[in-house]
């Protein structure tokens, strides 16, 4: 059941990605609806802080490196 659900979320995301760069380049209205979505539900997942609940750095410079 667990394979499934996952299986279900991946197939979920991977159209919404693909909708987003189809939609970008000019295709049907409803894709632009589905990108709509897509993108607002990235937006609330940002606000919200996501699973991590905030900062992901460690202390280091904005790119990363350390030095």
């Amino acid at each position: 059941m667990f394979l499934f659900v996952m299986s279900a979320v991946l197939v979920l995301a991977v159209g919404g990605c693909v909708c987003v760069v189809w939609a970008a380049r000019g295709g049907p209205r409803w894709t632009r609806g589905v990108a709509a979505v897509v993108l607002l539900g990235g937006e609330l997942v940002r606000a919200g802080g996501g699973r991590g609940g905030g900062s992901r750095g460690s202390g280091g410079d904005a790119d990363g490196s350390d030095g």
